[in-house]
């Protein structure tokens, strides 16, 4: 029997296959917390552990999580054309849909928005309280980014839920929801077809990741052969290629490392999910070295401002060239923007980037 110490709190058994596992645990310990108390009991006393899906905590847990969410959000979460669903201190309570604008869906009360985040944050093993009133981390029931925070940082329950793609938009559909035109969406589907490495800048939560996942859709259209290696820091990009592999990164395990990992797994096309570090320079250098034809995101607020920010970030490498900007226009020929506006989310601009000349990088409109 595994046992704590006190604080003495709340008794637990479990019951398999005619033994009984005991876990004494502090009040303060969440079920999720508990749980994992109760497999190294039973790891030690040679219990059979069950499978994870037959976990009744777990289960339990999301049952809650679904009732508290309720009907309104739960049905938000299960249609395809959500993108985001966001609640306000005042319990009000918005959804942004794919090509479509923001818009009120209705309320929720203190209790319910502070149920909800207390039951992630438990689900998780967290703890939120007046002094970590912050949350970040997945939604359990479906996968999806969750964000959260309870007073006193906030006057009442506030969450943000950027749902996690389950279907691919294809850039047909873009043009039909005028989130782009006809003639942008060519000039792109030309660029992946003539291995042409594209950038993709916008701000927090303007589609940049969805848009990632139309283009990997066409370059698989392209050619379904082609051996696509994809780089994030959380599990956001939907791959539709046969072949391949997605790198995530860890606290031990940089972007750097799994770019320099990559390379040597003879891949076709690189893309790497933001960037944000220093490991903007060893991208750079793997799209200029034979590997053309990837993607990227970056935040920035236009074209030049995105070739700005690359900089920047590059700079950061204690590897960097002198003149970075010459290599920036080598490596990186399309720029995509894409942003919110009133009417929803819009490409603002598709830009080729052609050289630097004089101090100035060479560019226009496409």
């Amino acid at each position: 029997m595994y046992q704590l110490k006190p604080p003495i709190g709340r008794l637990f058994y479990y019951h398999k296959t005619n033994k009984i596992s005991v876990v004494l645990a502090p009040a303060k310990f969440s079920l999720y917390r508990i749980w994992h108390l109760i497999m190294l009991s039973n790891e030690n006393s040679g219990i059979m552990q069950p499978n994870v899906e037959e976990t009744s905590i777990g289960s339990r847990a999301k049952e809650k999580l679904r009732r508290d969410l309720g009907p309104l959000i739960i049905d938000a979460l299960e249609d395809k054309m959500t993108a985001e669903i966001m609640l306000n201190p005042d319990g009000k309570l918005w959804i942004e849909t794919f090509g479509k604008p923001m818009r009120h869906i209705g309320d929720l009360s203190f209790v319910r928005a502070e149920a909800i985040i207390k039951t992630i944050a438990g689900y998780h093993g967290k703890e939120i309280t007046t002094l970590k009133p912050t949350l970040e981390g997945e939604l359990p029931i479906d996968g999806s980014r969750f964000a959260g925070q309870l007073p006193p940082v906030v006057s009442g329950p506030t969450f943000a839920i950027r749902r996690k793609a389950v279907s691919i938009f294809t850039l047909t559909q873009y043009v039909e929801s005028n989130v782009m035109t006809a003639h942008q969406s060519e000039v792109i589907r030309n660029a992946i077809r003539d291995h042409r490495n594209i950038l993709v800048i916008g701000g927090t939560g303007s589609g940049k990741t969805t848009l990632v996942n139309a283009i990997i859709n066409e370059m698989v259209v392209f050619d379904p052969s082609e051996r696509v290696f994809i780089i994030e820091d959380t599990g956001e990009i939907q791959c539709a290629a046969e072949n391949c592999v997605q790198y995530h990164s860890t606290l031990e395990v940089t972007m750097t490392m799994l770019l320099k990992t990559t390379l040597r797994m003879r891949p076709d096309r690189i893309l790497v999910g933001e960037v944000r570090g220093a490991e903007a320079l060893d991208l750079l250098d793997a799209w200029n070295t034979g590997h053309e034809g990837g993607a990227a995101t970056l935040h920035a607020n236009n074209a030049l401002s995105g070739l700005t920010r690359l900089k920047s970030l590059i700079s950061r490498n204690s590897s960097a060239p002198a003149e970075i900007e010459p290599l920036i226009a080598e490596a990186v020929h399309i720029i995509i923007h894409i942003s919110r506006t009133p009417e929803g989310r819009r490409i603002q601009e598709v830009v080729e980037v052609s050289g630097y000349v004089d101090g100035k990088y060479i560019t226009r409109n496409l």
